[in-house]
């Protein structure tokens, strides 16, 4: 499969501290790419970069091979782990909103015929993640999975290539956690979708992903720890590596180790 996004040689810098710091990969297109590593590693800045809420400082990131421009479009949907869902509309005006906005852009309201296309495709994807029988109910009448199911239908509504999921499971009961992990792989195989997900559980990352990248500091300086950024230091197929052997080998890598100044 070919690269649908490449970075080459990657920096995000906020004045004097350094967040990323030289990540040169490529991610191929309908991959499954786990990202784990240590709080304040920059996980969700690379998220960030992919979606277009900010470009890189240096460096360039490219979407099929054009420079993606710092704009948030259709192509690359998100979910976080904070439900983004809008408490004072019912789940299929939640869904709907999204088609609205792209196909009527000043008024976000569609009419006629328009409206009854936008009501099937939103009413859909809500059954597509199991919520055929909740279309007129409030978040607030809803689980934490429920919601979270909503906001996976928000993302998907308008057909993104690249979905992006920042911890989207942290917030919820193991039973609803492991529904959530299949209903993510199945949407993922049904719709070609290139996932980019971010988690703290390792076991998790191997469980769903067909990659794992891990993102830590090559380099440390205990007296200006802002001084260096985080890169992916640790990059594996699951498909040519066995699985155990795979994730016992990053768990011994992310262990924490004493620092040196300056080390390299």
């Amino acid at each position: 499969m070919s690269a649908i996004l490449s970075f080459d040689n990657v920096w995000v810098e906020y004045r004097d501290k350094v967040v990323l710091e030289s990540v040169t990969l490529d991610i191929e297109e309908r991959s499954f790419v786990s990202l784990v590593g240590p709080s304040g590693a920059g996980k969700s800045t690379f998220l960030r970069l992919v979606l277009g809420q900010e470009g890189p400082t240096r460096g360039t990131v490219l979407l099929d091979g054009t420079k993606l421009k710092p704009e948030c479009e259709p192509d690359r949907g998100v979910v976080f782990q904070k439900y983004s869902v809008f408490p004072h509309m019912t789940a299929l005006q939640n869904v709907m909103l999204g088609l609205e906005c792209a196909r009527a852009p000043v008024m976000a309201r569609l009419y006629g015929k328009a409206r009854k296309r936008a009501r099937d495709e939103a009413a859909a994807m809500l059954e597509a993640v199991g919520l055929a029988h909740n279309l007129d109910i409030y978040p607030a009448q809803m689980s934490g999975g429920m919601q979270q199911r909503l906001a996976i239908a928000q993302a998907l509504v308008k057909h993104p290539r690249i979905l992006l999921l920042d911890e989207p499971f942290g917030a919820l009961d193991p039973g609803i956690r492991l529904d959530m992990q299949a209903l993510v792989t199945r949407l993922w195989r049904e719709h070609g979708l290139t996932i980019l997900l971010v988690t703290h559980d390792i076991q998790e990352a191997f469980k769903l992903g067909t990659r794992v990248l891990a993102f830590d500091k090559r380099r440390h300086d205990p007296h200006a720890p802002h001084r260096y950024g985080a890169t992916a230091v640790y990059d594996v197929a699951l498909d040519r590596k066995d699985r155990e052997d795979a994730e016992r080998e990053l768990a011994a890598h992310l262990s924490p180790q004493p620092a040196a100044a300056g080390a390299a």
